[in-house]
Protein backbone atom coordinates (compact mmCIF):
# COMPACT_ATOMS: atom_id res chain seq x y z
CA UNK A 1 0.00 0.00 0.00
CA UNK A 2 1.19 3.21 -0.60
CA UNK A 3 1.52 6.31 1.43
CA UNK A 4 1.98 10.36 0.46
CA UNK A 5 2.20 13.04 3.32
CA UNK A 6 2.93 16.57 2.46
CA UNK A 7 1.48 19.91 2.61
CA UNK A 8 -0.86 22.60 1.11
CA UNK A 9 -1.79 25.87 1.89
CA UNK A 10 -5.36 27.59 1.72
CA UNK A 11 -4.76 29.98 -1.58
CA UNK A 12 -8.31 31.17 -2.00
CA UNK A 13 -9.93 34.25 0.10
CA UNK A 14 -12.50 33.09 1.99
CA UNK A 15 -10.82 29.54 2.93
CA UNK A 16 -12.68 26.38 2.94
CA UNK A 17 -16.29 27.23 2.89
CA UNK A 18 -19.05 25.49 1.47
CA UNK A 19 -18.24 25.34 -2.32
CA UNK A 20 -14.77 24.59 -2.20
CA UNK A 21 -15.13 21.68 0.65
CA UNK A 22 -17.54 20.30 -2.24
CA UNK A 23 -15.42 20.54 -4.68
CA UNK A 24 -12.61 18.88 -2.99
CA UNK A 25 -15.27 16.21 -2.01
CA UNK A 26 -15.54 15.35 -5.58
CA UNK A 27 -12.39 15.07 -6.15
CA UNK A 28 -11.37 13.22 -3.00
CA UNK A 29 -14.24 10.65 -3.70
CA UNK A 30 -13.21 9.23 -6.95
CA UNK A 31 -10.01 7.66 -5.26
CA UNK A 32 -9.80 4.22 -3.62
CA UNK A 33 -7.28 5.65 -1.49
CA UNK A 34 -7.73 7.05 2.48
CA UNK A 35 -7.12 10.91 2.03
CA UNK A 36 -7.18 12.46 5.19
CA UNK A 37 -6.45 16.41 6.31
CA UNK A 38 -5.01 17.81 9.66
CA UNK A 39 -5.11 20.98 10.64
CA UNK A 40 -4.21 22.74 14.69
CA UNK A 41 -4.31 19.13 15.44
CA UNK A 42 -7.79 17.82 14.12
CA UNK A 43 -8.00 15.19 11.29
CA UNK A 44 -10.40 15.18 9.10
CA UNK A 45 -11.28 12.74 6.11
CA UNK A 46 -10.78 14.75 2.97
CA UNK A 47 -14.17 12.63 2.03
CA UNK A 48 -16.30 14.40 4.20
CA UNK A 49 -18.05 17.84 3.57
CA UNK A 50 -19.12 18.02 7.07
CA UNK A 51 -15.53 17.44 8.26
CA UNK A 52 -14.24 19.82 5.64
CA UNK A 53 -16.51 23.04 7.08
CA UNK A 54 -15.47 22.19 10.74
CA UNK A 55 -11.70 22.55 10.17
CA UNK A 56 -12.01 26.22 9.72
CA UNK A 57 -9.34 26.62 7.74
CA UNK A 58 -8.74 30.58 6.43
CA UNK A 59 -6.62 32.02 3.64
CA UNK A 60 -2.93 31.35 4.29
CA UNK A 61 -3.86 28.12 6.87
CA UNK A 62 -1.40 25.30 6.01
CA UNK A 63 -2.87 21.48 6.21
CA UNK A 64 -1.16 18.41 6.15
CA UNK A 65 -2.35 16.09 3.51
CA UNK A 66 -2.25 12.28 3.82
CA UNK A 67 -3.00 9.44 1.02
CA UNK A 68 -2.66 5.86 2.09
CA UNK A 69 -3.56 3.39 -0.87
CA UNK A 70 -3.31 1.93 -3.99
CA UNK A 71 -4.02 5.11 -5.63
CA UNK A 72 -2.24 7.53 -3.34
CA UNK A 73 0.16 9.40 -5.21
CA UNK A 74 -2.60 10.35 -7.40
CA UNK A 75 -5.02 11.35 -4.96
CA UNK A 76 -2.47 13.17 -3.55
CA UNK A 77 -1.56 15.16 -6.58
CA UNK A 78 -5.13 15.70 -7.09
CA UNK A 79 -5.79 17.19 -3.99
CA UNK A 80 -2.76 19.74 -3.83
CA UNK A 81 -3.66 20.99 -7.94
CA UNK A 82 -6.91 21.81 -6.60
CA UNK A 83 -5.56 23.71 -3.80
CA UNK A 84 -2.74 25.74 -5.69
CA UNK A 85 -6.16 26.31 -8.19
CA UNK A 86 -7.58 28.34 -5.25
CA UNK A 87 -10.97 25.83 -6.13
CA UNK A 88 -11.06 28.51 -8.87
CA UNK A 89 -11.85 31.47 -6.59
CA UNK A 90 -9.90 34.36 -6.72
Amino acid sequence: MQEVTGDVIVVNSLGMHARPASALVQVTTSFESNIYLTFKGNQINAKSIMGLLTLGAARGSHLIVSCSGSDAEQAFAAVTEIFASGFGEE
